[in-house]
């Protein structure tokens, strides 16, 4: 393996001019900097990036833990992470949970042996007993991104409560009293934000709950279409439909398609989280967008605090979203 000696003695330096130059250390004359620079390329010489950060005690990494990244929302927000973490000089180490306890745990694991500088997390269920406490124990800096736990640490994630609501509310104001939902992942802070957000929508306008037209469409796109299929089936047939992340909302139209149905002439239809492409769809999809950027760039933010040292109360932040009223909800 080549070593710094070895481009030090091709470049007629000392080893130590060899590093002001990779390092920027210190002002080299241009000749000197020139048969560095040969002498590096001629012998394919990389510096031991990880020996060098681990010496001075940081690897200018940080872990994210996050679930299912083949949704095209959490796939936009690894990408919203990356992109402020790079700009910061930081690599992002991915690992995907699953939403499954043990995988986080095997993959906070594996992001903790690698002496992450801090560490990301969009927590699975049941991972303020398991995972959170043990990451909190290791001392690594941590911030919890898209979903709440009850745990003192720094938190950012979307507006649900009153996105939910005002979908529903929206539905209402067009008339409709038999509202389907398809709500997410059970045990997760963001399903029952949004389930409570449909709920106080119908509770307001003293509409009782059918516990019926109550999908468990588990953040799942087969699983949604199952039971959006099933119900529209069914006599408890609603004529309007929630869905409340964008796997599901998949789901849902392919269920709805499948049994000749057409949005919004027999069922209107709104959603959680908004498509980049919602407009190319017929009927275009009316929607509570998430702001990915700034609830990827604030986690960044709040991390890169606590990594340099600064104290302080945790925070926790929302993220308001954007209603996009489009026309699958009956509107022209």
């Amino acid at each position: 393996m080549t070593t710094m000696g070895d481009v030090a003695r091709i470049a007629g330096v000392s080893a130590s001019t060899v590093s002001h130059v990779l390092n920027g250390t210190r002002k080299v004359d241009t000749a000197t900097r020139v048969r560095v620079e040969a002498a590096i390329e001629e012998t394919g010489y990389r510096r031991n990036v990880v020996a060098r950060s681990l010496a001075a005690g940081r690897t200018h990494t940080v872990g994210l833990s996050i679930s299912v990244l083949t949704n095209p929302y959490f796939g936009s927000l690894v990408h919203a992470v990356e992109r402020a973490l790079s700009d910061a000089g930081y690599v992002l180490i991915v690992g995907d949970s699953h939403d499954e306890l043990e995988s986080e745990r095997r993959v906070t694991d594996s992001l903790l042996d690698r002496r992450v500088d801090g560490m990301i997390v969009a927590p699975a269920a049941g991972s303020e007993r398991v995972t959170l406490p043990k990451i909190a124990h290791t001392g690594t800096p941590l911030v919890l991104i898209d979903r709440g736990v009850d745990v003192g640490s720094d938190q950012v994630g979307p507006e649900n409560f009153s996105a939910a609501r005002s979908l529903t509310e929206h539905l209402l104001d067009l008339g409709h009293r038999r509202i389907g939902v398809v709500r997410g992942l059970g045990g997760i802070s963001s399903t029952t934000e949004r389930l409570d957000g449909y709920t106080a929508a119908l509770s307001e306008r003293g509409i009782a709950v059918d516990t019926a037209l109550v999908l468990d469409g588990d953040s799942n796109t087969d699983v949604a279409e199952r039971e959006v299929r099933t119900l529209m089936s069914s006599d408890s047939r609603p004529t309007a439909l929630v869905s409340m992340n964008n796997s599901m909302t998949i789901g849902t139209l392919k269920a709805v398609r499948s049994l000749g149905l057409s949005i919004p002439d027999d069922v209107a239809f709104v959603c959680y989280d908004d498509f980049e492409w919602s407009d190319l769809f017929e009927p275009r999809l009316t929607a509570a967008a998430q702001d990915v950027e700034t609830i990827g760039a604030t986690a960044v933010q709040l991390l890169l605090r606590r990594i340099r040292g600064q104290d302080g109360a945790p925070q926790r932040i929302r993220v308001p979203t954007t209603f996009h009223h489009r026309n699958s909800c009956g509107c022209t």
